[in-house]
């Protein structure tokens, strides 16, 4: 199969595939993973049945398998899908997911995806996490810090080695930013540009709501992961 039509308002350019929200395959191989694994086992019960939606190359995923957990990973590149390895792979858009009745111990939205510009996006991808989140589960969210959207340009060293570089934000009406990143290897470069829209507590606790969901605390001190609770 081949990559999904890309996505309005994000693009992607370097060397190998680039998916529909203007990831680079190769890139995302390459990078490092960071605390993600640690914050998750914090909050997940031992062997539990993790759904990750937006899987990319497996950053998460593979840690995540290595540490004992079931893990269903979810990706609209089928480029993505083929770096998995150990983990059920479902290829789908994550706001038009449908697993029927299976339901999961934890569901995780990473990578700042709750930050996605269009409404029904977002609204969508929230409840999906609802939907396939067991009753007593949990669902943990990842978003943006505040370094994200000030203080531009910024830019940090990966552990892998890779100098990534926010360069700019800029509004593109209704609250949304596009944002222009970049990643730089030495012998390989990227770009990426994404639309990121940004949500204030109250703001994200009401999306969350309205999807059946509501926060129950965070899980770092920088505020960028939340666990939520499925609503009674």
């Amino acid at each position: 199969m081949g990559e999904s039509l890309v996505r309005e308002g994000y693009a992607g350019t370097g060397p190998g595939a680039i998916t529909p929200d203007g990831c680079a395959v190769e890139l995302y191989r390459r990078l490092a993973v960071g605390d993600e694994p640690d914050v998750i086992a914090s909050a997940a019960p031992a062997g539990a049945s993790i759904l990750e939606l937006g899987c990319g190359a497996g950053r998460v995923t593979h840690p995540l398998v290595e540490r004992g957990f079931t893990v269903t990973a979810v990706d609209e590149s089928p480029a993505m899908l083929e770096q998995i390895v150990g983990a059920r792979t479902v290829r789908s858009p994550i706001e038009t997911l449908d697993l029927g009745a299976e339901r999961f111990d934890v569901v995780l939205l990473g990578s700042f995806l709750v930050h996605a510009g269009e409404h029904r996006v977002r609204d969508g991808m929230l409840r999906v996490c609802r939907r396939h989140v067991e009753d007593d589960g949990i669902v943990l969210i990842q978003r943006e810090g505040v370094a994200h959207r000030s203080g531009l340009p910024w830019e940090r060293v990966d552990r892998s080695g890779c100098r990534i570089r926010i360069v700019s934000a800029e509004p593109v009406g209704d609250g949304v930013r596009s944002v222009r990143a970049e990643y730089d290897f030495g012998d390989a470069r990227w770009t990426q540009t994404f639309r990121s829209r940004e949500l204030s507590d109250d703001q994200l606790a009401g999306h969350l709501e309205a999807a059946g969901l509501a926060v129950d605390r965070t899980l770092t001190d920088d505020g960028t992961w939340l666990l939520a609770r499925p609503m009674s």
